[in-house]
């Protein structure tokens, strides 16, 4: 007969069957059966972070670089309610995590008893799924399918709540005969696959689109193997950044209104088909204006969540299909019609290859100020000279996002990690305390992790620096500092928005510098652009050193306008004479 034990040893077991060897939360009362399991039964390492939020940026980062759904843990009330931004992060950029909340006793949720908050509804807008466990003998099955619907289809968030008087009881559970719940896929019909070769040979112009769902289905190698036989251009999204490598041939960068590169905006309105794989035609890169974004361009949209389909651009041809299998099947294709194929390479698509070469040399930004203040495309250019390919990325949101999106290199897939549709701040530093976590766990802890944060968002969770410094965490910290803070700080003291730029810290600033090393990391500040590439290289041993975050500020313009190439929607946009 299957032997009684704890129901959250059980939780604790599928946890590590899953794949999970750490999880990121804060303790309290009613989360501590699934702490004290996780003493019992071991296997699984804890980060205690400083805020619940940091946990689930954390558990977020985590689940970026190694593909699994993150774990992040909290007690009731305010505990569960405070994950509620990361979980929301998670489920707009398709990030599969399993968070788990205790709650208060389940006789006395009815009566608001303390900390009783009805987390499952509050969270549910912002999940693929929020239960509660009301039955103790329902927590394996509840844990199976938590991981199941994190990882399948689309993937995101799913929130697993549970009083903490189920989570004390045992249950018959026998893990020997225990087995994950395999995610479903959706392979694309052959008759689309077909017709969809079609449009793309029919096509003069064409363009493949890659989002953030070719990164999701691990189909990098897929998608070069696709536009490298038949020769077509292809544009990726924010989200779709470095999975092929920016500086590949056929990469005409990501079109948009800001994260976007000029010659991938003139290319795209020069285009006549867009073939659209795992992409959501998000407004941030068709605009707000769909009339110039479609024009007259035959579109066909594959994505593995059929909502999407018609959600934003109507296609020409619509196909549910996971992105792997549909960009294998697609290849396929093309190979047995080899003949028909090698006609792709005519004159017109010869020119056409052409001209997107044309405009990715000639259609580019500048790069190599010398100003004081720094201009920001300065700063990108030392950080893509003095990071190796491997480097993992780490960016949020806010001015450093939209030019992180110009200048930024990305060159393989999971590397460049952006929060691309939430946009929390200070999602940066525990996002890369969980890609640091993630990277060791894989047997890769020397690898570099370089987080990009502006001033402002960076008081949001500097707190959780503590928790980089007790774990022995480094990674280097880049900060963009155009006083935003302290332009705040003026206007709600009453004074006039100046735009000056002063380099130097009074009442309205806040010393970046020694807040980092209140919190026993290091950092120094950068003036001089010439000073910037010095500075990162000292971070970078420094951080090996220390085994701590470091931080290179940098001091820059507080306002800047960048070229944006032609418009893609009816917005018109600054473009300096060159």
């Amino acid at each position: 007969m299957t032997s009684r034990v704890p129901a959250m040893h059980a939780a604790v077991h599928i946890l590590k069957d899953e794949g999970v060897d750490i999880a990121f939360g804060c303790p309290g009362a009613a989360i501590l059966p699934l702490y004290k399991a996780m003493e019992t039964v071991g296997g699984i390492d804890h980060l205690i972070v400083r805020h619940e939020a940091g946990a689930a940026h954390m558990a977020d980062g985590w689940a970026r670089t190694t593909g699994r759904p993150g774990v992040a843990l909290a007690t009731s009330g305010p505990g569960g309610t405070n994950l509620v931004t990361g979980l929301y992060t998670a489920y707009a950029d398709s990030i599969p995590m399993v968070c788990v909340t205790g709650q208060a006793v389940s006789t006395k949720l009815h009566q608001e008893a303390f900390q009783a908050v009805d987390i499952v509804e509050v969270a549910r807008p912002v999940t693929k799924w929020a239960v509660q466990i009301k039955e103790a003998a329902q927590v394996p099955w509840v844990f199976r399918e938590a991981f199941r619907i994190a990882r399948e289809g689309r993937p995101g968030p799913v929130l697993i709540d549970i009083p903490v008087d189920v989570a004390r009881r045992e249950i018959r559970y026998d893990p020997a005969v225990d087995a994950a719940f395999p995610p479903r896929t959706v392979a694309p019909r052959p008759a689309r696959v077909e017709a969809a070769l079609d449009l793309l040979l029919a096509a003069e112009r064409p363009l493949v689109l890659a989002g953030g769902g070719v990164i999701l289905a691990e189909a990098a190698a897929e998608l070069r193997a696709l536009v490298e036989y038949l020769g077509v251009p292809f544009q990726v999204t924010l989200m779709g950044k470095g999975v092929v490598e920016d500086d590949h041939e056929l990469n005409m960068g990501t079109t948009g209104i800001q994260t976007s590169q000029r010659y991938a905006n003139a290319s795209f309105l020069e285009s006549d088909f867009v073939l659209a794989v795992g992409a959501r035609f998000g407004d941030r890169h068709t605009g707000a204006d769909l009339d110039v974004y479609k024009g007259d361009r035959t579109f066909v949209h594959v994505d593995v969540e059929p909502t999407q389909l018609g959600r934003v651009v109507e296609p020409d041809l619509g196909i549910v299909s996971d992105a792997k299998l549909f960009l294998a099947a697609l290849l396929a294709a093309a190979e047995r019609r080899g003949v028909r194929v090698r006609a792709c390479a005519r004159a017109e698509t010869d020119s056409w290859r052409a001209r997107c070469r044309h405009l990715k040399r000639t259609l580019t930004r500048r790069e190599d100020f010398d100003d004081v203040p720094v201009k920001a495309p300065r700063v990108y250019k030392e950080i893509n000279e003095a990071f190796g390919e491997d480097t993992y990325v780490v960016t949020a949101i806010g001015l450093y996002q939209i030019w992180g999106g110009q200048h930024q290199k990305a060159h393989r897939p999971r590397h460049y990690q952006v929060c691309g549709q939430a946009g929390p701040l200070g999602w940066e530093v525990p996002a890369a305390i969980g890609v640091k976590t993630a990277l060791a766990g894989l047997g890769r802890g020397g690898t570099e992790v370089v987080g990009i944060v502006g001033d402002y968002g960076f008081q949001y969770t500097a707190e959780e620096l503590a928790v980089a410094a007790q774990y022995d965490i480094p990674f280097v910290l880049i900060m963009l500092n155009n006083e935003y803070l302290g332009l705040i700080r003026q206007a709600s003291a009453g004074y006039a928005m100046n735009y000056q730029v002063d380099i130097h810290y009074d009442e309205t600033g806040t010393d970046n510098v020694k807040l980092m090393e209140a919190y026993g990391c290091s950092g120094r500040r950068v003036v001089d652009p010439a000073d910037i590439g010095p500075a990162i290289a000292w971070a970078r041993k420094e951080a090996v050193a220390t085994s701590r975050p470091v931080l290179v500020e940098i001091m820059i313009e507080r306002e800047a306008n960048t070229p944006h190439g032609p418009n893609i929607d009816a917005v018109q946009e600054f473009e300096p004479t060159p």
